[in-house]
């Protein structure tokens, strides 16, 4: 396995279980867990890659779509569990606002420093944006109807079955997007390879399993202790909830694929950085979102899709900034910086 330095961090695993045995106070776990965290999510991120290899486009693009967000994903069942609602849905919010503002914006200016003009599939992009914006203006709707119904009894009953019935609808988009992606036109998406990694040694199916397994369930104890100590972290820190799930949850749960699409950018492959960063806006509105309100019925804690008014504003603004800045096939870092 080839070393990174993002791999360092894999050394606050063990400091997370020393701070817990020695009851250290919960925002040193906190700021532990979430460092741990991230290599962790860089070793599900690369396993899934290698193994993808093995099994095939078609297998491995729902391995793709299961561990792409899988950090993310565990952290927010795992808040869910604990009945923190509100960090979960900020975290939703977060990592769809993140992945087009940050990731895609820091992508793009890393390459277009470096190269004056740079290119992209234009249909890929504009189908991905599209479904950003559709998906965003599903999440806005049970918003807008909070606002109508607030003074009503049955509020909150009518609200949770809009929620599952936009998330059945949603998981639906997303099983024929990646029908389409995968199947009927995957030659769109074909773009973008890096020749390096061609011919770089591919890990055996059973290390990728074997990696894949152990950082899954190592994340899933990061996770627990991380959730474990949000609260109080952040009353110690005096940040809010919505501050916790929009800004530090998606910035640790998607810090490896971020450090992928600045760096794939940087050599010229913009179909890959682009696809990565849309991809995972994707991912998370019309996979992790569904999943999560499937679970909380799982949980005994039922989650509606009812976000603050300063979200699904954050979340319509950044769709409609995505959709216009793909529709040429092309990027300048002055895009990357709108």
């Amino acid at each position: 396995m080839k070393f990174r330095p993002l791999y360092l961090l894999l050394l606050f695993v063990p400091a997370v279980f020393v701070a817990e045995f020695l009851h250290a106070p919960h925002l040193v776990i906190f700021g532990l867990a979430a460092c741990a965290i991230i290599p962790l999510a860089g070793l599900m991120g690369e396993a899934t890659e290698h193994l993808t290899v093995k099994v095939g486009p078609g297998i491995g693009g729902l391995l793709n779509a299961s561990f792409g967000n899988a950090a993310e994903l565990i952290i927010a069942l795992m808040a869910l569990q604990k009945g923190l609602l509100e960090v979960v849905k900020a975290s939703i919010t977060g990592s769809i606002i993140g992945n087009i503002l940050l990731v895609l914006g820091a992508a793009i200016v890393a390459g277009g420093v470096k190269y004056e003009r740079q290119t992209f599939n234009r249909t890929a992009a504009s189908l991905g944006a599209t479904l950003v914006v559709l998906s965003a203006i599903a999440l806005v709707i049970p918003s807008i109807i909070h606002q109508i119904i607030a003074s009503n009894p049955n509020a909150q009953p009518i609200e949770r079955n809009l929620s599952l019935d936009i998330a059945i609808i949603l998981f639906i988009a997303y099983l024929l997007s990646l029908w389409f992606s995968l199947k009927t036109h995957k030659h769109l998406y074909s773009g973008g390879e890096d020749e390096e990694e061609e011919h770089s040694e591919h890990w055996s199916m059973g290390k990728s399993v074997g990696i894949l397994l152990v950082a899954t369930i190592f994340t899933a104890l990061m996770a627990e202790a991380l959730t474990g100590a949000v609260e109080q972290a952040a009353h110690t820190l005096g940040m809010t909830d919505l501050f916790i799930g929009v800004i530090v949850v998606a910035v640790v749960g998607n810090a490896a694929e971020h450090s992928t699409a600045i760096v794939v950018a940087m050599k010229n492959k913009m179909d890959l950085a682009v696809n990565i960063a849309v991809g995972s806006s994707i991912q998370i509105a019309l996979f992790v979102a569904p999943l999560l309100v499937f679970a909380g019925y799982l949980f005994g804690q039922p989650m509606n899709l009812v976000f603050s008014q300063i979200e699904v504003i954050a979340i319509v603004i950044s769709a409609g900034i995505l959709f216009m800045i793909t529709q040429d096939g092309e990027s300048n870092w002055m895009e990357g910086v709108m």
